[in-house]
């Protein structure tokens, strides 16, 4: 898939202030960016660096002056997502896990995995397969957690959605991590550009680590997994925020826009249980 990815982003500058962005697209062997820009206005001092846990890209900005500064970025991504059979997405055993994979089977700040074991067992404990087990998480969040923004805060946790049973993507996104570990399958938050999601905006899902691969699950179910660009994953969304604001600045707006460049694209239903698909 090929897409063009726009995105401005205003904040009110009151007193001398840093900000640290995460929205530009990971880059990767299946994941190709090219044709970036990144402004701006007024001009501001700022550097790119690379993650030291996770996967993402950031802009760390420096703002010393009072005033209103705008952020506009720009590129041209071309992924190629990997399809696998379900049958091979099996749970893999704790011995077996590559080191870098470990860390997402332990609680985080918003997916307090710890607290859902009992809930997790008796609801998929059941299931055998590991790849039956996370597309039975998406699903009961898809019908039990009502889509509407305006009830969760920054601050809304997984253990809030599953107790509250509303919330918009990122609270999806917490909650299917969590459950995943409670079932001991390691399990990491992601945020995406994603073409077809309406109305235009960033997005959360979860990737779940099932036989060998990490499998990119969207427990909203509103946009079409291989239409998805990868911005960045970690344990939640303490690591993957758009972003963290430092000093004394307010946030004004923001605006996504994802064009398809691809004429013979092929939407791939985000309700499939035939088979797992894998950013790498």
């Amino acid at each position: 898939m090929k897409v063009a990815v726009t995105v401005k982003m205003k904040y009110e500058i009151l007193s001398s202030s840093s900000v640290i962005l995460s929205i530009l697209p990971f880059k990767s062997d299946a994941q190709t960016v090219w044709d970036e820009a990144f402004q701006a206005v007024p001009g501001v001092t700022m550097q790119e660096v690379p993650a030291a846990a996770g996967e993402k890209r950031m802009k760390i900005i420096d703002v010393p002056d009072a005033g209103t500064v705008s952020f506009s970025f720009s590129a041209k991504v071309e992924n190629i997502m990997k399809t696998i059979p379900a049958e091979q997405l099996v749970d893999v055993a704790i011995p077996l896990m590559p080191a870098s994979v470990l860390r997402y089977l332990h609680p985080s700040r918003y997916c307090q995995s710890d607290r859902l074991y009992k809930f997790a067992y008796h609801k998929f404990g059941h299931l055998y397969h590991g790849f039956d087990k996370v597309m039975a998480v998406r699903d009961w969040i898809h019908e039990n957690v009502e889509y509407s923004g305006g009830f969760t805060t920054p601050h809304t946790s997984a253990f809030d959605t599953i107790t509250e049973q509303v919330g918009v993507c990122r609270d999806f996104a917490h909650l299917g991590v969590a459950l995943c570990r409670a079932l001991t399958i390691p399990a990491r938050y992601v945020t995406a550009y994603s073409y077809q999601l309406q109305p235009q905006d960033f997005h959360a899902c979860f990737e779940a680590y099932l036989g060998g691969h990490w499998i990119l699950v969207d427990a909203t179910k509103m946009a079409p997994l291989n239409g998805m660009v990868k911005i960045a994953s970690g344990a939640d969304a303490t690591e993957t925020a758009f972003a963290s604001t430092f000093g004394n600045l307010q946030f004004q707006d923001h605006e996504v826009n994802v064009t398809l460049l691809d004429s013979d694209f092929e939407a791939v239903d985000s309700d499939s249980t035939l088979q797992g698909y894998s950013f790498s």
